[in-house]
This record gives C-alpha cells, structure tokens and sequence, in this order.
C-alpha cells in the first residue's frame, strides 16, 4: 500500500510545457510576494491586523482581494481559450491540446463563478452591510473569519491543480456520466468537488450568518422598511445561499459517493439517472444566479440615489421586486434543459415563469430611471459602471426571454448563443455592478478615492471591449457554433472569432487601466485623502463614520429616524453638524478577539481536501482531527471580546470631528 495514495512524480506535469510555464510563473508570483514580506518585516502585521482578524470590514477586503486575483486567473484562461479558437480552424489545430483546452474552459467557469464573483459579492456586503446596518459586527465574526478561510481553501486546492495533478474535464457543471469514475478516472473531477465542496460550506456559513446579522442585529429605530436597499439586496442573497447551497452539497456528496464507494446515484449503470444530477445542479445554479446579481441591484440602487443626490424612486416596489425574484429563483431551474424531453406542458410552464420573473427586473430598471430623473446626476466611475450596466444588462435580459421561450431554446441550446447570454448578464450585471461598488467604497475601506481618469478609462474599455467580444458570438449561435469548442472544421466562423478576440483584448486594456488606477491611487494618496468620511456626500450610515473606520465602527451605535439616516441626519443638523454633541457619553465598547481559528481552519481543511483528492487517508483523518481540535480550541476559550477604553474611543471620535471642522 502506497502511503501517499495515489499521489506519484507523474502528477507534476512535466510533459506540458503551458502547464509547466503557468505553473513556474504562479509560484514565483507567490514566493517573490512572500519574500517580499519577509524582507519588510510586515509578517507580524500581516498576522495581527489581518490573517487573524474578525473585523468584518478586513474580512471584506481580503474577499475582495482574493476575487480580484482570480479575475486575473480566469481571464487569463479566456484570453488563451479565445487565442486557441482564432487558431484553430480547418485544417490547424491551434496551441492547445484537446486535454489541455478542456481543462482550461472547466477551471474559467470554476474560478470567475465560484471564486471570483462569489467572494466579491460576500467581500462587498462583509464590508458595508454592518456599517449600514449601524452595528458594529456580524452576528458570529468568528464563523465569518472561518468561513473566508474555507473559501481560500478552495481557491487553493483549485490551483494546486495547476501544478500537480490535473483539473477537471468537464465543464464547471460537471454533468454524469463524463464526471463519473468510469469517464474521467484521473483526480481532475475530485479536485473539482473537493474545492466546491469545501468553499460551499464556507459559503453557507457565510449566508447563515448575515441572515442572523439582518434579522437581529439593526441599530434601533432600524426597521425592516428603514433599512438600506442593498441590506435588502443582501437578505435576500443570503436567504437563497440558505436555501439553495445545501443543494449544491448534496449533490456533489452523492457524485462523490458514486466516484469513492461505487454507488450509483447518477451512473448509466446500475439504476442511476444522471438527469436527476443536472435537475439538482440547477435547482442550486439558477438561484446561483440570482445570488450573484441582487447584491448588484442593490449596489446600483445606492450608487443612483446618492450621486443623484435623491432618495431612491419606489423603495417599496425595489423591496417587493427583490422579494419576488427572490422566491420566483426556485421556479425556473428547468429552462437550462428544455431538451431533456420532460413534454410541453413542464417546459411551457418553465417557460411562463422565466419570462415572469423578468417583470420584478424591470420594475428596478424604471425606478433606477426615475431616480435620476429630476436628479443632479454626478458622472463619477460608479455611476458609469451603474448606466453600462443598465444598457448591457437589458440586451442580456431580452437574449434570456427568447432563450425562455422552448422551441427557439431547442435551437440555440449549446450554442455560443447561450454563452454570450450568459456573460451578457454575469459581466453586464454582477462584475459591471462590483465595480461599481469597489469604486464607490474604496474610499471609506482605505481613506483615499481612487483615480477618476483611470477609473473611466478603465470602464470604457471593458465596456468596449465587452460588446466586440460578445456580440460575435451571438451571431455564430444563430450560424450553429456550439461551445466549447477546441477545433473546428467551418473557416466562415474564424472572422467573427478573430472579432470576439479582438475584444479580449480590449478588455485586457481595461484590467492593466485598473491595475494603474490602482498603482496610482495609491501613489497620490495623500491629495486624494477623505477626511470627512463622506467623500460622495452619502445617504446612508456607514459614510458617519470615519474613513477607514475604526474597530469598533460607531463611538455609539446611531438612532434611526427615517430611511436614508446619514442624509436625515444631515438634514435635520444642517449648519451645526460640526458642533460637539453635549450629550454623547464615551463608554467602554466590547469588541470581537482576533482568532486564529480562521487561518487554521483553512489549513486542515487544505489538508483533507489534498488528502482525499489523492486518497491519502491517514493524511486525510489527520486534517480532520486537526480541523475538530481546532474548534474544540476556540469553543473553550477563556476570553471571546476585548475591551476598548472610552479615552481612545474619545480621542479617535474627537479627531474625526475636529477634522469635519476644517
């Protein structure tokens, strides 16, 4: 019996040269970032402030770290998927394997879903949610340390698959029977649900928490009807991560049942039924969907109102919509397979409801309209990812009705008609909208704006780049180019390809312009410096606070009085807003310990997915007791909170003021 498994020198990849390179490549990144570290004698800060911090407002931002690192990643695998298909027509067969390109187009669609969009979305509503809410953390901010550590765990295990062993070859919805034993017998398909399986539960106890956070933990006067729209927004995500991730899990525990122990839940032999696999994949994927894209609607939904400086058009009817979509989500999952062969009568009610719940979306795009309506409309960076979005997201939503309707599904199922659908909504809808949201809260996460001139340019390009890339793709759908393809023998599709790619590039250019964005924020940080706290002239609580904002977020937790609090606050202290409250009393705040249960987490839980990916089972019970030590550990703490003085709450409060004063 072999002690590592199945794990040998033949995992290294050797024998592929663009593994290898990509590989090389993505561990110097990582060694020269640790040395670099070392080198400035940051590791103490680093382990302090953030590897082991349960602020939410840190824990957000290495989310949204993480998320802008696989953008990278997953951009590189569509920029070499797009090389490939410009390469590989008729008679030539391009740079990429059959393999190798199969695995490239899988680890795309893991990485920008899971890994990209997912810890975005968290990353953003981690950070603002508790300071709209005017509280000072999550419900459990621990939980929440742990559950961004399962998430990296996963993003971890996904790219040591790059280096040994493989991914899988399936597509990232790795549809029986190909992911079954018998079709895929390499460790490409466990490294697939190890990583999902993993970051999953990180993902449900993320949505566990901040329903919790929601419900139980508003300022006072804070009512259901008084909160901010992207609370609602973040209800609703969370609600449907409740309810729909256990889905996910149980499915993949039953595909890996049948790949480990032999069962047959979803294998042509044996009795299973692997359409039963893509009905419960979809059951989670199309509330997935909905997952993603709430959080945006209410990012828009802040950005409009405040740099239209006026409260949101039918706050009610965006409540309701958003409710709505939230409950129709688990109504439609069935129009991803209308060719299944499940009859008339089950795709025409599918039908009828995918086309439904497009009514609750465009109820939000007239009250975004109206909001800017009669507005002083600001053309900053957020509100320009906020209008493309609106243009690009209706074309994507209208391309979605025809696909709802089944006799034209029958014919563009496939095709690279429903991939250009797909993105229309995912980039004109979730990343158009976390742009919108990292641009307009970078300032209160870091203190400074970020650049303007870039910022914009950086938007243009991707919108830009977006439509030479996708629309190309609309048109070979309708002219019967299905997806995925490594070769492909019709030469009148290559111009249109060359087109799409083209595009790629122009979407390259957007990311390099907020890589200098970025670089150049920084640099100039000190003539972009918010000492106000409220650099966009804010509606809602967390531009009360300072810019960053300290541990403890308020020196006392705010009074709600009305919907949009910052600006009724504003409002009804116009003209003193600079004076020293008389009656504030600075009292002692109890403030969640730093824990390592976190990082440690992530690093069993890396363990035992490595382990069972390679079927090394000793290795594999070691991270599991190691992982159940660890809660042990921090279930008998003896200290949960530390104590902030009421002289430095005093004196950091007082200096925020002071500074309003000038």
């Amino acid at each position: 019996m072999n002690i590592l498994g199945k794990l040998s020198w033949s995992a290294i990849p050797i024998s592929e040269p663009e593994d290898m390179i990509a590989s090389g490549l993505m561990i110097l990144a990582a060694v020269g970032v640790l040395v670099w570290v070392t080198v400035k004698g940051r590791w103490p800060y680093l382990w302090q402030e953030w590897l082991t911090s349960v602020d939410h407002k840190r824990i957000g931002v290495m989310y949204c770290i993480l998320a802008l690192l696989m953008l990278l990643r997953g951009f590189v695998d569509a920029i070499m998927m797009r090389a490939q298909q410009v390469m590989a027509a008729g008679g030539a067969q391009g740079y990429l394997p059959p393999q190798h390109y199969d695995q490239i187009f899988s680890a795309h669609g893991t990485i920008m879903i899971f890994f990209m969009a997912m810890p975005f979305i968290i990353g953003l509503m981690n950070f603002a949610v508790p300071l709209q809410l005017g509280i000072r953390d999550v419900a459990f901010p621990t939980l929440n340390s742990v559950s961004l550590g399962l998430t990296a765990s996963g993003i971890l295990l996904t790219n040591i698959s790059l280096v040994v062993g493989e991914f899988a070859k399936t597509g990232w919805v790795a549809y029986p029977p190909l992911s079954e034993l018998r079709f895929s017998p390499g460790v490409g398909v466990d490294y697939y649900l190890w990583a999902l399986q993993i970051s999953g539960v990180g993902t449900l106890l993320t949505g566990i928490n901040f329903v919790t956070t929601i419900l139980k933990m508003r300022a006072p006067g804070m009512s259901y009807m008084r909160m901010p729209v992207f609370c609602w927004t973040a209800l609703a995500t969370n609600l449907l991560i409740v309810a729909a991730f256990p889905i996910l899990t149980a499915t993949f525990a039953m595909l890996l049942l049948d790949r480990y122990l032999g069962f047959h839940f979803f294998t042509n032999s044996g009795q299973g039924n692997p359409m039963m696999y893509v009905n419960l994949f979809w059951a989670w994927g199309h509330p997935e969907v909905y997952i993603l894209i709430l959080p945006a609607f209410g990012i828009f939904s802040e950005v409009f109102a405040t740099f239209s400086g006026k409260p949101l058009f039918g706050y009610r009817s965006i409540v309701a919509a958003t409710m709505a979509i939230c409950v129709f989500s688990f109504l439609v999952w069935l129009h991803h397979f209308f060719t299944m062969g499940a009859g008339a009568d089950v795709n025409g009610f599918f039908g009828i409801m995918t086309m439904i719940i497009a009514v609750p979306t465009g109820v939000k795009i007239f009250n975004w309209l109206f909001t800017m309506f009669g507005g002083r409309v600001r053309f900053t960076v957020p509100v320009l990812w906020s209008l493309g979005f609106m243009v690009t997201f209706v074309i994507g939503g209208m391309t979605g009705v025809l696909l709802a309707v089944p006799p034209a599904d029958f014919q563009l199922h496939n095709s690279l008609f429903l991939v250009a659908h797909f993105h229309n909504v995912l980039i004109g809808g979730l990343f158009f909208g976390v742009m919108a949201g990292y641009n307009y809260w970078f300032p209160k996460a870091f203190g400074f704006t970020l650049s303007e001139r870039w910022g914009k340019a950086a938007f243009w390009c991707w919108l830009v780049g977006f439509y030479v890339a996708f629309m190309p793709l609309y048109a070979l759908g309708l002219m019967g180019m299905t997806r995925r393809l490594q070769h492909y023998d019709n030469a009148a599709w290559q111009p249109l390809l060359i087109v799409a790619a083209a595009g790629a590039l122009i979407v390259l250019c957007g990311i390099i312009c907020q890589i200098i964005q970025l670089i150049v924020s920084i640099r100039e940080r000190d003539e972009h410096r918010d000492k106000t706290g409220d650099p966009w002239n804010g509606r809602t609580l967390e531009w009360a606070t300072p810019s960053p904002p300290p541990a403890w977020n308020f020196p006392a937790l705010p009074r709600v009085e009305g919907k949009d609090a910052f600006w009724t606050e504003k409002r009804r202290i116009r003209g003193s807003s600079t004076e020293e409250p008389t009656s504030l009393r600075y009292e002692p705040i109890e403030v969640p310990k730093n824990s390592a249960t976190g990082f440690v987490t992530a690093f069993f839980a890396v363990l035992t997915g490595f382990a069972l990916i390679w079927h090394i089972w000793w290795m594999a019970m070691l991270g599991l007791v190691g992982a159940f030590i660890t809660i042990l550990a921090f279930a008998w703490r003896e200290r949960a909170e530390i104590e902030i003085p009421a002289a430095l709450i005093e004196r950091v409060d007082r200096a925020y003021r002071e500074a309003l004063s000038r």
